[in-house]
């Protein structure tokens, strides 16, 4: 039986206050679901590893994702924080922009969702809006109170631009997606190309022209996976593109 792909999840530092408990690597289980189901052996990758772990772990790894979660310091790509930036790991910041990098100089695949497509564009020289309803006031809704509205939620529609990767395994030049993020990408790193964007002009997704896989997407597919074949197909992309 060939082995399974072994996919590299980028994790978060969960922060228990009450009661008092020492902080725990967390990832929200979706992500793993949703790339066991796309055939892949999903694997999580702790923050703030030391450089020479994380080199390890990045040689043995088939392919990475790096995942969503709290926003990124702005100081990576040289600008104050905004008041509305929350849950900053600089630590995190650090392994998930190296990460990254090895995996666009090695050509390793590489998907990205929602904060991992920021990182993904800062790690290659771009900057981000930090805060989309203060900064883009003509702006579509791209953050919802999770107590009332479910992850799932189709909160708008996204134009795919022809002969992407994206378009490849989306299928079409519509996607339906969900949103759950207050930032998105400024200026977009030299070496990436805008592939989706939302009706009032959000960009929705990039990539790498040429590289093996590197679809970064700003959405979650992972909670659609299971109800969209189209956002499997995303995982299965990436899982595809190590063998």
């Amino acid at each position: 039986m060939p082995q399974r792909p072994l996919i590299g999840i980028t994790g978060l530092v969960t922060r228990y206050i009450d009661p008092p408990h020492l902080p725990m690597v967390s990832l929200n289980e979706r992500y793993v679901r949703a790339v066991a189901t796309a055939g892949g052996a999903p694997l999580i990758i702790a923050p703030g590893l030391d450089v020479e772990s994380l080199t390890e772990m990045f040689e043995r790894l088939d392919g990475i994702l790096l995942s969503g979660g709290g926003d990124m310091d702005p100081a990576f790509y040289g600008e104050a924080p905004h008041p509305a930036v929350y849950e900053v790991n600089p630590d995190r910041d650090r392994a998930e922009v190296q990460l990254a990098r090895w995996a666009v100089e090695r050509e390793k695949p590489v998907m990205s969702i929602c904060r991992g497509i920021q990182v993904f564009n800062v790690a290659l020289g771009g900057s981000l809006i930090q805060d989309i309803p203060s900064q883009v006031p003509s702006a579509l809704t791209h953050m919802f109170d999770a107590k009332t509205v479910a992850r799932n939620h189709i909160a708008h529609t996204i134009q795919i631009d022809p002969g992407t990767q994206l378009r490849a395994l989306i299928g079409s030049e519509r996607a339906n997606v969900n949103s759950w993020h207050h930032q998105s990408i400024k200026h977009v790193a030299p070496a990436l190309k805008v592939t989706a964007c939302a009706p009032d002009g959000v960009i929705e997704a990039v990539e790498i022209p040429d590289h093996r896989f590197s679809v970064a997407v700003q959405w979650h597919p992972e909670w659609l996976y299971d109800q969209q074949p189209e956002m499997l197909r995303l995982f299965e992309g990436l899982v595809r593109a190590t063998r």
